[in-house]
């Protein structure tokens, strides 16, 4: 049975209607099924929220309803009902004249759902000139409305920009901008706001649901992450493994979930309020495996005070980093300045938190101190050694010292490596392992460290999922036995469920082999969990430095609570 929050559904009409579906791939005799004949509907007015893992079958499903699944090799059975029509009985033509009319999508990567040689405005007004015949003119003039309508700053600026002159934040508004351009009566988010800033993903939350109740439009919005649904959805069905698990009421799904799944991934999430020695994961959620101790104020003031009372590992010291750009092709270079004056220390043992909106200088602070960067002025002391102006070969030792875990592991291994080579590799280069023997078994060890058996070893990175590829990205950090070790959005694009099991994963190392962490990421929420003390910067600049519990509970600064304010807090 469904259930609505805002209305009953023998009142309410349907305006799509999922009924068995079935969706593989492949041929009939080695067909891969990945949505499991699942059921439910969408009503009039309805935001209808679809949470799971990577691999659950949301984003198949959408697409699905979209009629964008590839045809070859493509089975799907059962019904979907787009009012009184079947969509699966649709002809490609047919399907081209509702998509994006009556039913728009946003994708999870508003990059790669814009034609980069195309200004922002010209892609959307194509949309109405296709659709509604609107004169070049016409469809200029609605474009502008809609992006003031989509809080875009200086609209007829965006208008003749294009998708790389932009923030990613401003592409995500463009493309709902696009989306809504023709009035859909359906509207699919899919992972909308993945990678966004915390208080720009509150803007785009508010900005769907403002939306949707000014046209009246029913929308499916699919997340992984259940505190953003919980702030958006009037129901929600919970997805694993192609099948639907859970469905009801936000309130009833977020306060007393019934299904272990459902329990695990709620329970998941790192909270404001618990500091779990250990996050619970699914696997221990539903093995009642998980033992709920919790870190006390005097047992986190005790080690603090073990931290503190030694010198510090890393001393930054009035670090500033400027960039030069053309302001235009002929003109003066303008200088940007990304971080401005800062001075901070992180301890042996201590995870330092750095958080702050895209654009602030996170990353570029993290290069600095890596040496990937050259400072513009200032110093950097490690074990109390001046670092900015190291030789080559000195650099080169620093560097097994200091180590980097990627936002994206894909990126940072070679695709026709096996994953044995891409652990051997930095363990030759630093004269690590008198043998190709050692240096194996070495990467095996590491690969069982890091929950991953011994066929691993003979995998090509395609072959592995996020997570798996993110343990790898670790074991090859722990195969230099760093002492610091800069974490940035190295658990961005995770499953909740996975993210507690690197988080987890990160914490014990730490406890084993004396690692110390800078922490950089967007997901307050995460980095709270993690820091021991917090780094909140601003267009470069230090806005707040102090204990993460203390910055959380009482916020200083303006900034500070802004973001914090912007966390989703869920029920």
């Amino acid at each position: 049975m469904c259930y609505l929050s805002i209305f009953e559904p023998m009142a309410a009409k349907k305006t799509l209607d999922v009924l068995g579906l079935k969706i593989s791939f492949g041929n009939n005799k080695e067909a891969a099924t990945v949505v499991h004949g699942i059921d439910f509907t969408l009503y009039e007015n309805e935001i209808l929220g679809i949470v799971g893992e990577s691999g659950s079958g949301k984003s198949v499903t959408s697409k699905a309803i979209m009629g964008l699944l590839p045809k070859n090799n493509t089975h799907i059975q059962g019904s979907i009902m787009f009012e009184e029509s079947s969509l699966l009985a649709l002809t490609p033509k047919q399907f081209a004249g509702l998509r994006g009319n009556d039913i728009a999508m946003i994708f999870q990567e508003p990059m790669s759902a814009l034609n980069p040689s195309l200004t922002c405005g010209f892609q959307v007004a194509e949309i109405l000139m296709l659709h509604k015949n609107a004169s070049v003119s016409q469809a200029k003039k609605e474009v502008i409305q809609l992006f003031k309508k989509v809080k875009l700053p200086r609209p007829n600026e965006i208008y003749n920009s294009y998708p790389h002159q932009v923030s990613g934040g401003q592409m995500q508004r463009v493309i709902i901008a696009m989306a809504i351009a023709c009035k859909p009566k359906i509207l699919i988010a899919d992972e909308p706001t993945t990678a966004l800033d915390v208080t720009v993903q509150k803007e785009i939350l508010q900005l769907l649901k403002s939306l949707q109740k000014e046209t009246g439009m029913s929308m499916l919005f699919i997340s992984h992450d259940l505190g953003l649904v919980s702030e958006l959805a009037d129901r929600v069905l919970v997805m694993y493994q192609g099948n639907i698990v859970e469905e009801g009421r936000v309130q009833e799904i977020f306060s007393s979930p019934k299904k272990p799944y459902t329990k695990a991934l709620l329970a998941s999430r790192p909270t404001l309020d618990v500091r779990y020695k250990v996050l619970p994961t699914i696997a221990s959620i539903e093995d009642n495996s998980f033992d709920p101790i919790s870190v006390t104020p005097q047992q986190r003031a005790q080690k603090h005070k073990e931290i503190y009372t030694k010198a510090p590992l890393l001393k930054v010291q009035n670090i500033a980093k400027s960039y030069f750009s053309n302001v235009r092709l002929f003109g003066q270079k303008q200088e940007v300045e990304a971080v401005k004056d800062i001075s901070f220390e992180v301890f042996e043992g201590e995870t330092l938190g750095l958080v702050g909106e895209s654009g602030c200088g996170k990353s570029t602070l993290g290069k600095v101190i890596l040496q990937l960067e050259k400072a513009t002025k200032g110093s950097i002391f490690y074990k109390g050694k001046e670092i900015t102006g190291l030789k080559r070969k000195e650099l080169r030792s620093l560097r097994k010292d200091i180590q980097l875990i990627f936002q994206d592991p894909y990126s940072s291994l070679h695709p026709r490596k096996i994953i044995g080579e891409a652990l051997m590799e930095p363990m030759m280069v630093h004269n690590i392992g008198n043998s190709k023997k050692d240096r194996k078994e070495k990467a095996i060890t590491l690969l069982a460290r890091v929950g991953l058996d011994a066929s691993y070893f003979y995998r090509y990175p395609h072959e592995l999922s996020g997570g798996q590829r993110q343990r790898i990205g670790i074991a090859r950090t722990i195969a230099m036995e760093p002492k610091l070790v800069i974490c940035d959005e190295s658990v961005s694009a995770l499953d909740i469920s996975v993210q507690a099991q690197v988080l987890n994963l990160l914490n014990e190392l730490k406890e084993d082999f004396g690692f110390t962490y800078i922490f950089i990421s967007h997901d307050l929420a995460v980095v709270k969990y993690m820091a021991d003390q917090l780094l909140v910067m601003n267009a470069g600049v230090i806005e707040e430095l102090g204990d993460a519990d203390e910055i959380y509970a009482n916020p200083v600064k303006q900034y500070t609570k802004k973001l914090i304010e912007a966390i989703p807090k869920g029920f």
